[in-house]
């Protein structure tokens, strides 16, 4: 099956696509003591102490490979999302804001856990990360695009785009950009993307699934004739960063686990 086909076989019964996830055995049991045991979370500290759980929460978000970095995390929950100085809106990866944001402790303390975005609407975030993992073990293409369908709603402008890896690469395959224009400067990439790509439009059902078409067409295209040879990408990895994920720790003089 190709990936035009595999797209839109998930994406035009994503219900019942994240049904069989939720019903995988290993799946089900983590949902299960996640939603069992969030609510009685009332700290920083309670989160942070039980790898199981936190785990689970950071993987919903795609945060899975920081998760050893619990020094890292608590200084982002600790200081929130209020505020422009707080960490998490000093970070370029925007995946930092979302998970302060959905466990706001600065903000609620005790009751963060008690609203919907940190208990199902984690679990849900959970099935969709699985389920775009589970079709990029067969065509890294289709978890792109689904990534693109699940992340375009929330992009603000092309920065958005282009601040995000994943993201760029659906957009650099959609317009058959060459992976070296990304070293071209970064105002002239967005000039020539905001050119091509309305961003009014990819809010829409339309307008979304006929972009997608065209990348998966390209992707497609890419793969038969192997012109293309794409390493797996971190998705939401931001491509404006100036430091990795273990740079901001040691900058931040933080001891890991602690």
């Amino acid at each position: 099956m190709n990936t035009v086909t595999s797209y839109r076989q998930i994406s035009a019964n994503l219900t019942r696509s994240l049904a069989v996830i939720a019903a995988r055995p290993d799946v089900k049991r983590d949902g299960d003591y996640y939603l069992a045991r969030i609510g009685s979370v009332k700290s920083i500290d309670d989160f942070l102490k039980d790898d199981r759980l936190f785990n689970y929460a950071m993987a919903a978000f795609g945060l899975k490979d920081m998760a050893y970095g619990k020094a890292f995390m608590r200084k982002v929950l600790k200081e929130g999302v209020d505020g422009q100085k707080s960490f998490a809106l000093q970070l370029a990866d925007p995946r930092f804001r979302e998970f302060a944001a959905a466990f706001n402790f600065a903000r609620y303390g005790g009751t963060a856990t008690t609203f919907t975005r940190a208990q199902q609407g984690t679990v849900d975030r959970y099935l969709r990360v699985e389920l775009e993992a589970n079709a990029g073990s067969t065509d890294e293409g289709v978890r792109l695009a689904l990534y693109f369908a699940r992340k375009a709603g929330d992009v603000a402008s092309v920065y958005g785009l282009m601040g995000d890896a994943a993201l760029y690469k659906v957009v650099q395959t959609a317009l058959g950009l060459p992976a070296a224009y990304s070293n071209v400067d970064v105002d002239k990439q967005a000039a020539a993307i905001k050119a091509k790509i309305d961003l009014v439009a990819l809010k829409t059902p339309e307008g979304l699934d006929k972009f997608l078409s065209k990348f998966a067409a390209h992707w497609q295209a890419a793969k038969a004739v192997d012109q293309l040879n794409v390493p797996q990408i971190g998705l939401g990895q931001s491509t404006l960063a100036v430091f990795s994920n273990d740079a901001l720790l040691k900058l931040q003089g933080l001891k890991t686990g602690r």
